[in-house]
Parts: C-alpha cells; sequence; structure tokens
C-alpha cells in the first residue's frame, strides 16, 4: 500500500498553468512575463548582500520537540543582516495538506508573517510576508492521499497495521490536490479572479515593475508577496537568481529493452519486495512502543522517518518499473531556464548566477544518490547547461556557468563540488540545505566521491575484470552534516544557512552553516566554520 501519490507531470503542469492563468490575454497584452519579480522591499542593491536558505521543513513536532522552530530561530537572529529566505522546497509534509500549514508552516514560521504574533487567525491562502520568502515546490508539495486511505478502507493488511501503531506521519483527511494547497499559499492565484474587469484591476496594481523583457510583478513584503508562477527568476546585487520546479524534469527514462535492463527489472523488483518487508515490520515495531516513555518516542521519531524514507524509495522503484506513459519533461521550463542563462551571459551588469531547486542533481545522502530521479535531473540540467555554453562559448571567460546551485530534498546539509564531468555542469559549487526539520539522514557508505560512466542511465557503472564498479569521478562531498552515531550517541545537526554575497567578479560566496543540533534528548548549538566559495 501507498502511503501517498504523485501526480504525472503532465498534470502538474497543466494544473498550475491555470492556476496563474499562464498567458492569458490580459496578460499577453500588456507584456507581462509571468515568470519574474522584482523585488520591491526598499533596500540598497548592494552587491555586497546576505540570504539565508532553508529546505525540508515542514513537519511538525517530533515527540514534544520542534526542530523546524529550532532552526527557525535560529535565521530570526540573523534576518536583519540578509535581503531574503530561499525555500529549496518540501514546505509541508507530508503530502502538502492546507490542514498542515498552521501546524507545520505558519507557527513555526510566525516572525516572518505578517499578524505573526496571532499565528492561528492567519489563514494558509492569505499570507503576507513581512520579509522576502522565495520558495520552490518540493515532492511532498504535490503529494496526495490514495483515495482509499482518505477514507481509511481498513482491509489493506499494510493499513491495519499503521491504525494499530503510534506513528504520527502528519497526515490529515487529504493531500494538496495536486499541489493546489502550495499554489494558493505562495503564487499569484490568478484563478480566482472571475468577476468582470477584476484581472486587469490586479495585474495593473501588481504587475507594474518594468524589466527589459517588459512588465513584471513587484514583490513588496508586508502589502503583496506573491509569486507570478512555479518557476521564477529575480536579480539582486548584480546575480540572477533563477527558481526552478524540478518535480517536472525529474521523471526516469524508461528501461532499456536488452538484457541488461531485465536484469536491472528484475533487481528493482527483488528491492522493492525487500522495503515493503521493512515497511510491515516497522509498522508492527510502531505499535508496541510507548510515546510516553522518553526512549520510545525517540523510537517512533526515528521509524517515522525511516517509513518516509522507504515510502520514496519505493516510488522511485516504481515510477522506473512502470514508467508514466501520460509523463511528459517540461521542456518548456528547462528551454526558459536556457534562454534566461544565455541573456544572463550576455548582460554586462549580471556578475553572478545561482539556480536553486528541490531535487539535487549530485548528493552523497544515502538514499538520494543513487536515485533514478536525482539522475534524470542531472541529466537534463546538463543539456541546458551544455546548449548553453555552445552558445555563449569564449563569452564564459573560462568560468563555471553557474556560480552556485542549491538544493534541497535529501534531508542533511552537504557541500560538494563537480570536477570535469565531461559537460557544462563541470567546476560548479553544489550545496544541499535539507536538512532543517524533517529527521535527517546519513551519508552513503560508498564515501564522498561520486562516479559514473558516460551515457544514460549515469547510474549505469562499468565494471572490472574482477567484477568491481569502476567510473569516473565527476564530484566529491567536502563537507556533510547529518544523522551519525548510535543509540544514545546519536547525533541530529538541523540546519540552515546563511550566504554571504561579496563584491567582485566573478562574486565569491561566504557561507555561514547555523545549526541546532539534538544531542542526549537536548538541544545545543553546533559550530561550523564559514567557508568562502
Amino acid at each position: 500500500m501507498k502511503f501517498v501519490s504523485d501526480p504525472p507531470i503532465s498534470v502538474k503542469v497543466r494544473k498550475m498553468k491555470e492556476r496563474v492563468r499562464w498567458q492569458d490575454k490580459s496578460i499577453a497584452d500588456r507584456a507581462i512575463d509571468q515568470t519574474k519579480i522584482i523585488l520591491d522591499d526598499r533596500v540598497p542593491d548592494d552587491p555586497e548582500f546576505s540570504f539565508l536558505v532553508v529546505g525540508d521543513s515542514g513537519t511538525g513536532n517530533h515527540r514534544g520537540h520542534n526542530p523546524q522552530r529550532q532552526v527557525a530561530e535560529l535565521m530570526v537572529q540573523e534576518r536583519q543582516n540578509c535581503r531574503f529566505l530561499l525555500h529549496t522546497g518540501d514546505v509541508v509534509y507530508l503530502v502538502g495538506s492546507s490542514e498542515y500549514y498552521l501546524q507545520n508552516f505558519i507557527r513555526p514560521y510566525r516572525e516572518f508573517l505578517v499578524g505573526g504574533d496571532a499565528p492561528s487567525r492567519i489563514a494558509y491562502d492569505r499570507m503576507i510576508f513581512n520579509f522576502p520568502f522565495l520558495p520552490v515546490p518540493g515532492n511532498h508539495d504535490y503529494y496526495d492521499l490514495p483515495l482509499f486511505y482518505g477514507i481509511l478502507s481498513a482491509t489493506a493488511q499494510p493499513l491495519r497495521h499503521l491504525l494499530g501503531s503510534k506513528l504520527d506521519l502528519d497526515v490529515g483527511w487529504h493531500g494538496s490536490d495536486r499541489g493546489n494547497a502550495y499554489a494558493k499559499a505562495f503564487l499569484d492565484y490568478l484563478q480566482a479572479h472571475k468577476l468582470p474587469g477584476e484581472l486587469d484591476r490586479h495585474l495593473d496594481t501588481h504587475y507594474t515593475a518594468q524589466t527589459n523583457t517588459g512588465r513584471c510583478l513587484r514583490y513588496q513584503p508586508g502589502r503583496f508577496t506573491r509569486l507570478p508562477n512555479r518557476y521564477y527568476s529575480f536579480r539582486s546585487g548584480g546575480i540572477d537568481f533563477f527558481a526552478l520546479d524540478s518535480n517536472t524534469f525529474n521523471e526516469p527514462l524508461p528501461l532499456p529493452k536488452t538484457k541488461e535492463g531485465d536484469l536491472r527489472r528484475q533487481n528493482l523488483a527483488q528491492e522493492r519486495e525487500k522495503l515493503e518487508q521493512e515497511k510491515t515490520e516497522m509498522l508492527e515495531t510502531s505499535a508496541r512502543l510507548k510515546p510516553e516513555i522518553p526512549s520510545e518516542a525517540e523510537q517512533l521519531d526515528d521509524l517515522r522517518a525511516k517509513l518516509a524514507q522507504v515510502d520514496e524509495m519505493l516510488m522511485d522503484i516504481d515510477k522506473q518499473l512502470s514508467p508514466d506513459q501520460t509523463a511528459a519533461t517540461d521542456f518548456e521550463q528547462l528551454e526558459w531556464l536556457k534562454l534566461g542563462l544565455i541573456a544572463s551571459w550576455a548582460d554586462s551588469q549580471v556578475r553572478g548566477r545561482v539556480i536553486y531547486l528541490h531535487h539535487p542533481p549530485y548528493v552523497t545522502e544515502a538514499t538520494k544518490w543513487n536515485q533514478a530521479q536525482t539522475l534524470a535531473v542531472r541529466w537534463h540540467l546538463r543539456e541546458v547547461f551544455d546548449a548553453v555554453a555552445r552558445e555563449v562559448g569564449e563569452g564564459l571567460r573560462g568560468r563555471p556557468l553557474v556560480d552556485l546551485v542549491l538544493t534541497g530534498h535529501a534531508h542533511c546539509l552537504e557541500y560538494l563540488r563537480t570536477g570535469d564531468t565531461g559537460h557544462a555542469d563541470s567546476h560548479i559549487n553544489w550545496i544541499i540545505c535539507g536538512g532543517s526539520g524533517h529527521s535527517l539522514r546519513r551519508q552513503r557508505v560508498e564515501g564522498p566521491v561520486l562516479e559514473e560512466t558516460s551515457g544514460y542511465p549515469v547510474y549505469q557503472l562499468a565494471r572490472s575484470a574482477e567484477g568491481k564498479k569502476v567510473g569516473r569521478p565527476v564530484a566529491e562531498s567536502l563537507l556533510y552534516v547529518g544523522r551519525s552515531g548510535q543509540g544514545s550517541q546519536k547525533r541530529r545537526p538541523y540546519s540552515c544557512l546563511r550566504i554571504d554575497v561579496l563584491d567582485g567578479c566573478p562574486p565569491k560566496f561566504r557561507v555561514r552553516p547555523l545549526v541546532a543540533e539534538r544531542f542526549s534528548g537536548k538541544w545545543q548549538d553546533s559550530a561550523i566554520e564559514p567557508f568562502v566559495i
């Protein structure tokens, strides 16, 4: 039994377009660019500025303690020195439901919201931020509940285990409605403007900023803090920021109809059976634990994390074994990114580029590093970067195509750098900021160096004569902050980032990890030295 369901990519794209009335006649007539915002925050646009990064945060209490709130308090201390906050996705667990926005988002981030001193009075679809809060959607922000789970059909054996367990999965009676809750919470939900003239008045009030691509939305903290689309761009201090929705270009490619492909299917089927058995055993174990006992409450917290982890692994396997024939890769978004990067390199006023999205193309977290979705995102971004590099040519002047890529999805804080990949994603800094609230995960046992062979899927590593996997090193993890230790020595360092953008071209970034660690049932600050990239 699946606890969550993921809508097809074609549905995600279509529904999100409907919600923002993508390229409606009133929008086209005004030459409005629905993928760009101007930060009207009355802050000088200096070349040196700072911003905050957080991700995979939207979880509730962990048996009496709240990691997300601990991280939020760290950010509150830094916000006066920062210009904006980037969220790398998974705003509300487990299924992005509007039921959980108050508990899992509004209350933890109340200092960032107008009226935050009375969070229970803030409706999830009426939020106004007093500080620029700029998210991208994560996979959990699109998830829904299978119908038979929603109506609690207890005929399924795994569900009977779930009902007897003590797990709190942050699941109510419905899911995100194919990302609708996220859209109502953060996007300019133009679909709601149905009365005659209402849309025109709205556009003429809020889409008044002028850019070289036409008019665009004016983001005004304390007044109007909506985003025009699920992917968008903005500029600060001469740095172009590109926000992507990676949920619509992460579909695994079908396995080849070859002997190697057949073997891969057999291995995946066996792995799936093993994971289903693990899930049942976890539910049975949870039914015997008592949340009122602190040590067993910690076990329940771990089991909840492992259960969500297993479910994601099962979903990735299912997508490989039964690829969605209706899923269409979001080439429109990828083309937008390509053209945006080309224009950015052609603009003498731009000195750097930052991309942020949910799914990490490179990661060494134990459950994500070789997932088909991870590798699909890597593949598609490479195609875009290669196309941009061909167009820009000598204009790159030996620099990497992008200065920094920020992601989430993996529940850790990690800094990686690519080497010579053979593509235009070489020599780029990649930071995963996904350890801001949900239970943390460990680094893979295979080590910090990622390898691959040429071709797709990139996970198909060659084998030496001795049968060992060999491949070309493409990236190395230089910092990993995640779960470690065992038993009473288990450490849970939850994290976010403050990044200082320094003057100069190319720009440098001072990365300041902010960490609240839970150890032996208590919270403590954990110091990690800042580093410059």
